[in-house]
């Protein structure tokens, strides 16, 4: 039996895989488990929301919260205005700054549920613009961009990599502005660590380096890995879209069908990235999915996990009962309309307006059967549904009582087809 009482933040977090790159790994340690510590981590507003792909960064910062250390939450008014080179070719659209404004405040909100605001450890929002916005240019030349090197802010890859293509100066000046972000922190919160993804190394580093150059420090840093699905696509991305924490562009119910889906090949390393269960738990977990993957129970736990902690644990149960309820294992008559809604425009939502057709019609209608003699046939051989319910009359009319939630019917074809008619008058 492992004693649970010897491992460390850091132990725990290696055995995750959470540190991929760090500035020297014994001090990091000494610096993490020696007493609470204020560290930091940056959001750029560059979209309405924060999607999956931010989950990393901010799962690891509850992380080091729940282990006694500060987080300051960084939400780039200034950087969202500029954009990282990153891994593009191509320079970042500039958004109007009354468009970033708002993605800030929208973003901020956000990131509400993953830390506490409260005790002697409490969360921090802070936004760059509130430094940057005020500097003059004659004042980041001298007292920032005296000590960036030209020949190191060329070598980073990311730079090299455009070179070709071209690269504006406001790209290439980002990092400047994140290693000021560091010096500020450090010299207003005492913030002396950060950390985010390992696409972001030369500006963490180059941070690191401008705080030291400065006279202040010392200072820490490490990354956490890039998360890559095992088809080799880009982790959060589908093929309609990022997954969005916001509930209004990612339906909570979408949200637990993306960790759902989640493949066998990646459910292991999820849970060690994003759950906050035990090292116990995960294991047990992986060797379900080894044995029985066809029970997916990994990634219903995880799924679970992670709704909850975005969307609350209501909207998680809903989104388990509408999975069980579409699929004849529940009840679908409590499932909430914002839920049903979700749940079948997933699956294809059809909207009938005024007097409801026949079932064969309907089962036509939603897209399940090619034509009428098919649907006659289906029903015959007792794979037609309604509001799981087995149809068993081709001709019947479905009556206004039927209606879930005042307007919703749910048509189903053998087990595991299914699709949603809405009703409007």
């Amino acid at each position: 039996m492992r004693d649970n009482s010897q491992v460390t933040l850091v132990d725990d977090m290696q055995w995750r895989g959470l540190i991929q790159d760090s500035t020297d790994p014994e001090e990091l340690r000494k610096h993490l488990e020696g007493g609470s510590i204020t560290f930091y981590v940056g959001f750029d507003p560059t979209a309405a929301s924060l999607h999956v792909g931010n989950l990393m960064q901010v799962v690891t910062a509850r992380r080091l919260q729940l282990a006694g250390h500060r987080p300051l939450l960084l939400v780039g008014g200034a950087t969202g205005q500029i954009g990282d080179p990153g891994g593009k070719s191509a320079e970042r659209v500039l958004n109007p700054r009354e468009v970033t404004a708002g993605w800030v405040l929208r973003i901020r909100d956000q990131l509400a549920p993953f830390v506490s605001y409260d005790g002697e450890n409490a969360a921090t929002l802070v936004n760059n613009l509130d430094w940057t916005g005020e500097l003059s240019v004659v004042d980041f030349l001298r007292d920032v961009g005296k000590h960036f090197p030209i020949n190191k802010m060329l070598a980073r890859d990311v730079v090299k990599n455009r070179l070709e293509t071209g690269i504006s100066y406001t790209e290439f000046s980002y990092q400047l502005l994140q290693a000021n972000d560091f010096y500020e922190l450090h010299l207003r919160h005492g913030c002396s660590l950060q950390f985010g993804g390992s696409d972001q190394w030369g500006n963490i580093t180059a941070g690191v380096d401008f705080v030291r150059r400065r006279g202040a420090g010392p200072v820490h840093a490490f990354t956490t890995p890039l998360v890559l699905k095992a088809d080799g696509t880009k982790f959060g991305k589908s093929e309609g879209g990022a997954t969005w924490l916001d509930p209004t562009m990612t339906s909570p119910y979408a949200f637990y069908q993306f960790w759902v889906n989640a493949d066998d090949r990646d459910v292991s390393s999820y849970l060690r990235y994003f759950s906050f269960k035990s090292r116990e738990k995960i294991e047990e977990l992986e060797k379900a999915t080894a044995e029985r993957p066809q029970a997916r129970l990994a990634q219903r736990e995880l799924a679970f996990e992670i709704t909850a902690l975005v969307h609350g644990e209501e909207e998680a149960r809903q989104a388990v009962a509408a999975s069980q309820a579409l699929f004849g294992r529940g009840s679908l008559e409590e499932l909430s309309a914002d839920t049903l809604r979700a749940a079948l425009s997933e699956a294809g939502l059809t909207q009938v307006r005024g007097e409801l057709p026949t079932v064969t019609a309907l089962l036509q209608t939603a897209g399940l059967v090619k034509s009428g003699g098919d649907a006659r046939r289906t029903i015959a051989e007792g794979g037609a549904y309604l509001n799981n319910e087995r149809i068993t009359d081709p001709e019947a009319t479905i009556p206004e009582s039927a209606l879930l939630q005042g307007s919703f019917l749910v048509l189903r074809k053998g087990k595991r087809t299914f699709a949603g008619v809405e009703v409007t008058k």
